[in-house]
């Protein structure tokens, strides 16, 4: 792909800052989420969604669901960059920032923005909205608490959404191979010549 019209720019969050957001979009969510199920279920978030299963299983089951939650979280990004990337899962690597413990998904070309968006959200509808709302439907506190949780998680996301979400959705953006960001490629505006 030919970037050479295009001004290239980055941009980057703080992810110490991005986890101290996160603390503020898992109260903001947990009000929001608890609050329609509190009014349709009453207080029965007290009530074990699995009741009658071993202790073993009760200690650890938070933590295992939790795992799992984030593997399905990157897996979301990887599946939409792959939808979107010309070279499709070739241009997707999955990794962990060690020095924050901070999963990601990285997609290794760049992305018209309005494609981008589409996979930088994914995960907070799929794995976060979604479940807590199934929660609220069926009355299943697992669920809900699940999907507060990674509506929460989704706060790295949200913020870098809310940096691209005034650019123009036809220009490119770029996953940062090694920050939380990206690379913005605007289309440099053409010079005519007077007649």
């Amino acid at each position: 792909m030919n970037l050479e019209n295009y001004n290239k720019d980055q941009k980057t969050i703080d992810l110490m800052k991005a986890n101290l957001v996160a603390i503020k979009y898992l109260i903001f969510f947990a009000i929001i989420f608890t609050v329609p199920y509190y009014l349709i279920w009453g207080n029965n978030l007290s009530e074990s969604f699995y009741k009658g299963a071993n202790p073993f299983l009760k200690m650890f089951f938070p933590l295992i669901a939790f795992i799992i939650g984030i593997v399905i979280h990157e897996l979301v990004h990887g599946i939409f960059f792959a939808k979107y990337a010309t070279k499709g899962f070739k241009s997707v690597k999955f990794g962990v920032l060690w020095k924050m413990l901070t999963p990601y998904a990285h997609c290794k070309e760049p992305l018209q923005i309005k494609h981008y968006i589409i996979a930088l959200l994914a995960p907070l509808v799929l794995v976060g909205i979604l479940p807590a709302i199934l929660g609220i439907v069926l009355g299943n506190p697992g669920l809900l608490l699940f999907g507060i949780i990674f509506s929460g998680s989704a706060a790295g996301d949200i913020m870098i959404y809310n940096l691209i979400k005034k650019e123009n959705p036809e220009d490119y953006v770029q996953d940062h191979p090694s920050e939380a960001g990206y690379y913005i490629f605007r289309k440099k505006l053409q010079h005519h010549a007077d007649l």
